[in-house]
């Protein structure tokens, strides 16, 4: 990207991972900036590291928190190394050629870890990473992006020599899980809040596999500088100890982002004493505002889907070869996971609702079409032999004949789209489109199942109110006979 995206007085955008210490890194970035007069825009909760740096790559975020291990492990390529013991002039030197900056480290390494409940670990005489070679029977749970990253699982497991066959878990609900004995171990950050929490010790890393991952900041290079100037007030501010205690206020305690970060700023001197957080919208004007956009979304992918489907179906019915080439093409579009093709849409259209809508737009296109095709090539022929015989044009056919006879299973198309639609939604909050999918990530992140609920109970009320519609729609419109079982 060559220039500048900043104009006078543009507001910075800042975002962040899902996991609760990168969203409170953000605030405390966003506040500090804030304080000195900047306007700020916060995009929280981006679904993984890559989905996160893309944002950054492409302009529709401008700095987001970031570990040294994280961008040599999983952002950088195998041919641009850092070598052992980097420092951040070894990763700027890497990231000028991206058009990126690395700078204002926070001072703390929140580097991976096994965790397990302290009890289990006294009873099983656990104290090292390599004493789990001969405890092969541990139920055993890690996070998605550790199970798939190089520095991750796959090396661990041949650096220690262990024989687990763990699954995927989101990080949040790892602890949940481990707390209530579903699981014995799962991989962790090593100045999560949770650890205390949930009374964990960390196993130690006596082999020192695990690579350093020192929390700072990641921009493109035309940040401004008096910005850059402010936020390396930060450098060296949180040590290990001190960023696993604000965690624990969110976790433990239950106070806010905004809260912990404005609470550390000031005993740090770095905002005015006098300066208030700002009181967070109730809990039923948020759930209006999510519910507002969720339907938004829903609606807006949803007609563009149902006008390209059944225009698409009425072109196409007529030729079998034809029509079962389209379907097939939708139904690929259909078996790509919501996440992944959520992530391909940001390099094309940015962040927010645009890739969303079209996201949801292309998993409409199947139910849709294919009920149409259906209905209209299963008509009886006699009916169209003899709407033929009594002169009727091909659009007459169409609007007289095919559609009302297609009408019952094209609703029930459409019915279908609406109700994927409503649920795949929520994924929209990975990519900073809002929705009901907003409070879902939060409480992941947090591992607030009120927060969860806030999410996924409107959205089934949704799904509910959708059925309940439709059915009033068939019976009004349709007549009885023809409506489907």
């Amino acid at each position: 990207m060559s220039g500048s995206v900043f104009a006078a007085n543009e507001k910075i955008v800042i975002g962040s991972k899902m996991h609760g210490e990168s969203y409170l890194l953000a605030e405390i970035m966003a506040q500090v900036l804030e304080n000195s007069g900047y306007e700020i825009d916060r995009k929280f909760g981006f679904g993984g590291t890559l989905i996160c740096y893309n944002a950054l790559a492409e302009g529709e975020i401008d700095l987001y928190p970031e570990y040294t291990g994280t961008i040599s492990e999983a952002i950088f390529t195998s041919d641009e190394s850092v070598g052992e013991n980097p420092n951040l002039k070894d990763y700027q030197a890497i990231l000028d050629a991206r058009n990126m900056k690395i700078f204002s480290p926070f001072g703390f390494n929140n580097s991976y870890a096994m965790a397990i409940k302290k009890t289990l670990a006294d009873e099983r005489g656990l104290k090292t990473i390599s004493d789990l070679k001969d405890h092969s029977d541990l139920k055993v749970n890690f996070s998605h992006e550790f199970i798939n990253r190089d520095d991750g699982w796959p090396s661990m497991k041949v650096a220690y020599n262990l024989e687990f066959a763990p699954t995927g878990i989101q990080h949040g609900l790892a602890y949940k899980a481990i707390d209530e004995g579903e699981i014995d171990l799962t991989d962790a950050f090593t100045t999560d809040g949770d650890i205390e929490r949930y009374g964990l010790i960390i196993l130690q890393d006596n082999l020192d596999f695990f690579p350093k991952y020192f929390g700072a900041s990641l921009t493109r290079n035309d940040f401004p500088e008096d910005a850059m100037k402010i936020l390396n007030q930060l450098v060296g501010r949180l040590d290990d100890d001190k960023m696993r205690l604000l965690n624990s206020e969110v976790v433990i305690n239950q106070k806010t982002f905004s809260e912990v970060a404005n609470a550390f700023l000031k005993s740090e001197g770095l905002i005015d004493t006098n300066t208030t957080v700002e009181s967070q919208d109730g809990v039923l004007s948020k759930l209006i505002e999510n519910t507002i956009t969720h339907v938004k979304i829903t609606i807006i992918a949803l007609s563009i889907g149902c006008i390209v489907a059944l225009v698409l179906a009425f072109l196409i019915f007529r030729s079998v070869k034809l029509s079962r080439s389209v379907i097939y093409f939708t139904g690929l579009l259909q078996t790509i996971p919501s996440i992944a093709l959520l992530a391909l849409m940001i390099p094309i259209f940015g962040i927010g609702e645009i890739p969303a809508i079209t996201a949801l737009f292309l998993y409409s296109l199947l139910p849709i079409l294919r009920s149409a095709v259906t209905a209209l090539t299963t008509i009886d022929p006699v009916l169209v032999n003899v709407s033929r015989a009594i002169g009727m044009t091909k659009f007459q056919q169409l609007r007289n004949v095919l559609f009302p006879l297609a009408l019952p299973n094209i609703l029930a198309g459409i019915k279908t789209a609406t109700i994927i639609c409503i649920g795949t939604a929520t994924l929209a909050a990975f990519i900073g489109a809002g929705g009901l999918g907003e409070p879902i990530v939060t409480g992941l992140a947090l591992n607030d199942t009120n927060l969860i609920l806030q999410g996924a109970i409107p959205a089934a009320c949704l799904a509910i109110i959708v059925e309940i519609l439709f059915e009033i729609l068939e019976k009004r419109i349709i007549p009885e006979h023809m409506r489907a079982n």
